[in-house]
């Protein structure tokens, strides 16, 4: 689960990067759902793993964690969360 998480946080970096073009900020309405959905199977991951072997599953939650930030205050630069 720590590679799934780990991939998925990537696929959302390089989305994340495509949202922040202009004319295309509307990605980060589907970007923060789908990162969430990252973050939350990293924390299981994390939970379900022995702490020497759960370095792919803090990656992912820190890539997706990130990635949440980035599209929220994106949203709130272009007025679509007010």
């Amino acid at each position: 689960m720590g590679l799934i998480s780990l991939i998925w946080g990537i696929v959302a970096m390089v989305w994340m990067v495509v949202a922040l073009v202009p004319l295309l900020g509307w990605g980060n309405w589907f970007l923060i759902p789908f990162a969430a959905i990252g973050a939350i199977i990293a924390a299981l991951a994390m939970a379900l793993t022995r702490s020497e072997r759960n370095g792919r599953a803090k990656t992912g939650l820190l890539l997706n964690g990130i990635v949440i930030v980035v599209a929220v205050a994106r949203l709130m630069l272009g007025g679509g969360i007010v």
